[in-house]
């Protein structure tokens, strides 16, 4: 079938690396791999970070505007053909979509939402409007495919159980497979970084933003302050707007040696990486899942993350990884340290999650249950 694709809160073709971006273009990969055609159908970013009520109705007026554009050209049959079905990545009350249901109304095609999020406290705060809005989109979605399992009890107040699905997250598994060897991959790293090489490597991939990347990045280094007993060293691998201030955080730990930023570095770079440390280690604060941690895992890495959102659907504590309480320094200082003193333990963990990413995390698994969800939506 054709599919209408849009991502209100950062279209996958935005310059921005970030983890929305990267599950946007992974979801079109995904109805690609399930054998539909895929089209970008929309660019408008209607996402409103400061709870302006005149930006919001500003985008809500351009939004409405595409959307009479976009049937324009369909109806002249030049540009594009009819969609079958509309497909809205990632719509919350502060990035609704206000493109989608119109079209949908007018075509008369399901309309479906991945990773929508209803907040009922949001209803009469400065994001109102698209509060109001996001869960008007809910309501008339055919079907909501929730990605993180923390969604759901809130989603069920507004889709009745035979609308409401539920997804692994999931990632690209192939390059994962392909990878150098651990011993090529820690050789390249330590002649970029100068890493010791008999030290265990924790390492930590983010962007640099403020709020709550700040907050995990300040956690981290207030975590790590308690473990200069021990040995180990950090490589945190992002870039962005607060990095002056993540570096102030980490100064006294840079300063004896213990911390080493690598900056931005694309796909390849990062996983060969990963595949070179020893944990995983992020605090996670209002993570929804965290992609970075079935990358993570993929390459072989046990992690070490805060209990936050839907991160639990991605590690299982004792097993793959240690989760701790959210924002509790003292227990993932802990935790970071059990696995610093047992490598044999932290190799177990590894393996285990490398198998199970590898195994049941996957675009194959996730295109076939996105398949059997929006299959049966259009005749």
């Amino acid at each position: 079938m054709r599919v209408a694709f849009y991502a209100p809160l950062k279209p996958p073709t935005h310059p921005a690396p970030s983890g929305d971006r990267h599950m946007a273009r992974l979801l079109m990969a995904v109805l690609q791999q399930a054998g539909h055609e895929v089209e970008l159908a929309a660019r408008l970013r209607s996402w409103d970070g400061r709870g302006d009520s005149e930006r919001q109705r500003r985008l809500q007026q351009l939004g409405e505007k595409l959307a009479r554009r976009y049937l324009r050209r369909l109806a002249t049959g030049a540009e594009m053909l009819k969609p079958d079905l509309w497909f809205t990545y990632h719509l919350y009350h502060k990035a609704p979509d206000w493109i989608g249901p119109i079209v949908s109304r007018a075509l008369a095609i399901p309309y479906v939402v991945a990773e929508a999020s209803h907040a009922p406290k949001q209803a009469q705060g400065p994001w109102a409007e698209g509060f109001a809005a996001a869960e008007k989109s809910i309501r008339q979605a055919a079907a909501v495919v929730a990605v993180n399992s923390k969604d759901v009890p809130c989603l069920r107040r507004l889709a009745k159980s035979e609308r409401l699905f539920q997804i692994r997250p999931f990632l690209d598994t192939a390059p994962y497979k392909e990878l150098p060897s651990r011993d090529e991959c820690r050789a390249r790293v330590r002649r970029m970084f100068g890493l010791e090489a008999e030290q265990p490597w924790l390492l930590t991939v983010a962007m640099m933003r403020e709020g709550d990347k700040h907050r995990s990045y300040e956690l981290l280094a207030q975590a790590l302050q308690g473990l200069l007993d021990r040995d180990w060293q950090l490589l945190v691998v992002g870039d962005g707007v607060a990095r002056a201030q993540v570096e102030i955080a980490f100064a006294p730990l840079t300063e004896k040696g213990r911390v080493v930023f690598a900056g931005a570095r694309d796909a390849v770079e990062i996983r060969q990486l990963t595949a070179a440390c020893d944990v995983y280690v992020w605090p996670a604060v209002n993570e929804a899942f965290g992609m970075a941690f079935l990358e993570a895992q993929a390459a072989g890495l046990p992690v070490v993350a805060g209990r936050y959102g839907g991160v639990a659907d991605v590690v299982d504590d004792g097993e793959d990884g240690l989760l701790t309480a959210p924002g509790d320094q003292e227990a993932f200082a802990n935790a970071v340290s059990s696995l610093l003193q047992d490598p044999d333990r932290r190799r177990r963990m590894g393996a285990a999650a490398r198998e199970r990413v590898l195994a049941g995390h996957g675009l194959e698994g996730a295109a076939a249950r996105i398949d059997q969800i929006i299959q049966p939506l259009v005749p």
